[in-house]
């Protein structure tokens, strides 16, 4: 979402970036289609788009994809990629992609091998380079399902395969705090707009909400049914009001108070 809530951006395994207006609340959703509801299409990578973030600083919208590649977007411009990091797939493919909160000119990318890079947006160079790999020997189970970073703090968290959330510090690139969080995968984080509370999801059904200083769960909610062995998809917070939501593979979207 961008940061006004008047639009969108969607990832596709058809490898487009859609760019939606929002329809207003008052159109029936059974009305036919209304073709300027589209926006506009960004294009540039070849393979699945795995994941989206979006900054209001300076209305910049970055991707990762399957083809390897992260890339950097400014939608209004004609020529609208700004820059393309991981060209050779240095680091491995991507996984996940966040701005740094505390930071905007730089971001984190999470990879399937465990690891997460920082990158420098001005000058599209590495950063740091966050160690994440597990002790799994199964490479598989390195892999991280989403990146976040902290609004506030110079700290990078990251939702692991093998079932663990870990905290890096931006700084040293050390591991702060590693935890097995959940009974299966964990699939997806999101930090309230405050960078009090950390919620979960996983494909154990549960989400859990987590005090980031004691690194406590304080809440868990079972509302998502299994199906093909899968759960929650993702979870986030409203950016101003109390709510919670959260995506699942039984088709809910489900909304918490």
């Amino acid at each position: 979402m961008t940061s006004s809530g008047e639009q969108c951006f969607s990832g596709g395994i058809d490898s487009i970036i859609q760019w939606w207006n929002i329809p207003s609340s008052n159109v029936d959703p059974y009305d036919t289609y209304d073709s300027s509801v589209l926006a506009g299409s960004l294009l540039g990578h070849t393979d699945a788009v795995w994941g989206l973030a979006y900054s209001g600083i300076k209305n910049r919208l970055l991707s990762c994809s399957a083809d390897g590649t992260v890339k950097l977007w400014n939608p209004v411009e004609k020529e609208p990629c700004i820059s393309t990091f991981n060209t050779n797939n240095e680091h491995g493919i991507p996984t996940s992609v966040d701005f740094n909160g505390c930071d905007p000119a730089h971001m984190v990318v999470s990879f399937n091998n465990g690891d997460v890079a920082i990158y420098d947006l001005e000058t599209s160079q590495t950063a740091l380079v966050l160690k994440g790999q597990g002790d799994s020997t199964v490479p598989c189970l390195n892999h991280i399902n989403k990146v976040v970073s902290h609004p506030t703090l110079p700290v990078t968290v990251t939702a692991h395969e093998d079932r663990h959330i870990k905290f890096f510090d931006n700084k040293s690139g050390k591991v702060i705090h590693a935890m097995v969080a959940h009974l299966d995968a964990v699939t997806s984080l999101a930090v309230d707009p405050n960078g009090i509370y950390l919620i979960s999801g996983s494909h154990d059904c549960s989400l859990r909400l987590w005090n980031l200083d004691s690194k406590t769960c304080v809440q868990e909610i079972t509302a998502h049914r299994k199906k093909s062995e899968e759960a929650i998809y993702d979870v986030t917070f409203h950016p101003s009001k109390a709510y919670i939501a959260s995506a699942g593979a039984d088709a809910l979207a489900r909304v918490y108070v």
